[in-house]
């Protein structure tokens, strides 16, 4: 195993003392500039990642938090970028935003926090990195986890319930009278896959109805893993097919509706369809998709504000002043997390009330 450089190590490269390369690491104004390319430029060659403790986070104040995330494509991104730029935008603070496809890489964080010097950051579905966010956290540094993959640990924690939310999916279709429910779920192994289906399945049995494992079918919360399962679906004689389906997000149950075209079944006359997330394609489909809308805007801002108040807590208090966080503020010393309200928009993929079915209060 390669052994890690020192701060000594770099000073004795650079050929400048151990304090010199502390003071450009720690972004002095006192360093001489010629000196502090001389070690900016054997950091760089070198490779050199500072030890992750609460000394390099107490330094010198940099004003940038770094944000840990997906790909800014995935559709629910943009909605939580502008919810956090909309509290950077009132400070002084600005945003680093890094995006990592192999978000179990440790080493991805620690760049970041060696490099660029962030004072806190905000990790959005770290998924496997979650374990290492925590050893972060309970060193001192600045971390606010949004996240539905996992679930959540020691680290400030802001996100849904999806059990809850999934429940009101079901429930809506089962009022409009539908009985042969299918669900498609999400990715396997994600913690809100298996809570979108204790959902489902919750408000199936409060209704007398046992889940049918016959409808029920394995998605990965992509349109390609949406499309395969509409083909599988629509290929079954019609007596055995759902008369509605909860997909586990807005891009599958899109996919079902493009693919339903192709099978002439019609939406929602043939087949009812409720997504969750309420991307924006959900309301510019040519039938409007009704959906659990998540509050990824807000999530955005609460996350930013609560990671500000860690920060400096003296400039950024951070206030539960809403009714929805009264179960936090009772957690005592047990992990803080927030869980924000979700709410079901009614569109055109649902249909209307099924009259000659029963009725669900």
């Amino acid at each position: 195993m390669k052994q890690r450089l020192t701060i000594q190590d770099i000073a004795k490269f650079a050929g400048v003392s151990k304090a010199t390369v502390s003071r450009v690491l720690n972004n002095k104004s006192t360093v001489d500039p010629v000196l502090r390319q001389q070690v900016l430029k054997v950091v760089k060659e070198k490779g050199f990642v500072p030890s992750m403790t609460v000394t390099v986070l107490r330094g010198e104040r940099t004003k940038l938090i770094s944000v840990l995330a997906p790909p800014i494509t995935w559709p629910i991104m943009p909605e939580i970028m502008l919810g956090i730029a909309e509290v950077t935008d009132h400070t002084s603070y600005e945003v680093q935003y890094t995006m990592s496809p192999t978000r179990d890489h440790r080493e991805v964080l620690e760049r970041i926090l060696g490099i660029r010097l962030s004072m806190g950051f905000l990790a959005i579905m770290p998924g496997k990195l979650g374990r290492f966010l925590d050893e972060l956290y309970e060193q001192g540094v600045p971390i606010v986890i949004i996240d539905d993959q996992v679930a959540p640990g020691k680290t400030p924690w802001i996100g849904i319930d999806n059990v809850k939310s999934a429940y009101e999916a079901t429930r809506h279709l089962l009022r409009l009278g539908h009985r042969r429910i299918g669900h498609i779920l999400g990715r396997a192994g994600y913690l809100c896959t298996s809570q979108r289906y204790e959902g489902y399945c919750r408000a199936l049995r409060e209704a007398a109805l046992e889940p049918d494992p016959t409808l029920l079918w394995q998605g990965d919360f992509t349109s390609t893993g949406g499309s395969a399962c509409a083909h599988t679906i629509f290929s079954l004689p019609a007596g055995k097919r759902p008369s509605a389906i909860f997909a586990a997000n807005d891009q599958t149950a899109l996919a079902v509706m493009e693919v339903a075209e192709q099978y002439k079944v019609r939406i929602p006359t043939d087949l009812a369809i409720i997504g969750f997330d309420d991307i924006p394609l959900a309301a510019r489909a040519k039938v409007s998709l009704t959906t659990i809308r998540q509050p990824h805007r807000e999530i955005g801002q609460l996350a930013c504000e609560f990671l500000l108040s860690s920060i400096d807590p003296q400039n950024f208090p951070f206030a539960l002043t809403n009714k929805m966080f009264l179960e936090a503020e009772k957690e005592g010393g047990k992990p803080f997390q927030l869980v924000l309200p979700t709410e079901l928009i009614i569109r055109e993929s649902c249909g209307t009330l099924q009259s000659a079915s029963p009725q669900v209060p």
